[in-house]
């Protein structure tokens, strides 16, 4: 848990702003665009960037696009982490667009991730932001076959623990919820269809030892706020890449923020009063303390 320090005024790049009376209301930045979906997609990083990425750093570097933004590694290949808003207004019918391919948006001389570097690795390409995230537009769904947005994951973890995860969060907005979701990797070394392996494309992409999510769920409102008090409720999981994981449901991988802070050394919510951060940080989903 983040250490108690005095409360400053927290100022809002994207016009964000605090309440007094203990809870955040974030009134995200509009894009050019004056279509009705867009007035309801909000920033993908309103609840932070938790690990300061950037553009000059090459095992941190940021890559902002309308439909996520993501801290990227050289090094390992893979994503750090994945940030992005889940709202009806990404929801469509578009079909999947199943077009891997690498990113344009990492800088030029960069060894850039291809399809084939998964071929017969005995691991899926795994979405963090998932395509069925993203099916308003075709350029949305897209988008999620970015090869920066892809981690090597063993399949029935994709297929089924992960998988299963993933739609209940599309269930929560078809409940009259929007949710803020962080998706990342954590560790080395995972155990896919063909065995343990610490890497695969010859050490050109890490193989993560760990995959863990943070959802935040809020009422859907129509004027593009939302609040955050300590009853927000909270999901945090951390899933071994394994195939066994899948044998168990994604609750049964319940944990905190502040247990995934302690495994990442990143600063989760850091928008977010610290009053709050010190109350749901600490709560496992579905527990009272």
């Amino acid at each position: 848990m983040k250490g108690f320090h005095q409360l400053k005024t927290i100022t809002w790049a994207l016009g964000l702003s605090l309440l007094l009376n203990s809870c955040l209301t974030v009134r995200p930045s509009l894009p050019a665009t004056s279509t009705a979906a867009a007035l309801s997609r909000t920033d993908n990083l309103a609840l932070g960037n938790p690990s300061k990425a950037s553009t000059g750093d090459p095992d941190n570097y940021l890559i902002s696009r309308p439909q996520y933004t993501l801290s990227y590694s050289r090094s390992r290949g893979i994503a750090n982490w994945v940030s992005w808003h889940l709202s009806t207004a990404w929801k469509g019918d578009t079909k999947r667009a199943d077009l891997f391919r690498p990113d344009p948006a990492l800088p030029a001389g960069w060894s850039a991730v291809r399809t084939s570097d998964y071929t017969n690795s005995g691991f899926d390409r795994g979405h963090l932001c998932p395509s069925d995230d993203r099916d308003a537009t075709p350029e949305d769904n897209a988008a999620t076959f970015l090869l920066t947005n892809i981690v090597p994951e063993a399949p029935r973890h994709n297929r089924e623990v992960w998988k299963n995860l993933e739609e209940y969060e599309r269930q929560l907005i078809s409940n009259g919820n929007d949710v803020y979701i962080l998706a990342g990797t954590s560790g080395t070394g995972g155990t896919g269809q063909n065995g343990f392996a610490t890497s695969i494309a010859n050490g050109k992409l890490t193989v993560p030892a760990t995959l863990w999510k943070i959802v935040i769920v809020v009422p859907a409102t129509g004027d593009n706020t939302f609040q955050l008090t300590e009853n927000t409720r909270v999901i945090a999981v951390s899933i071994p890449n394994s195939q066994l994981a899948a044998d168990k449901p994604w609750r049964a991988y319940l944990t905190t923020i502040d247990a995934i802070e302690s495994m990442t050394g990143y600063d989760f919510l850091s928008t977010v009063p610290i009053d709050i951060q010190q109350i749901i940080e600490k709560r496992i989903d579905g527990s009272n303390s």
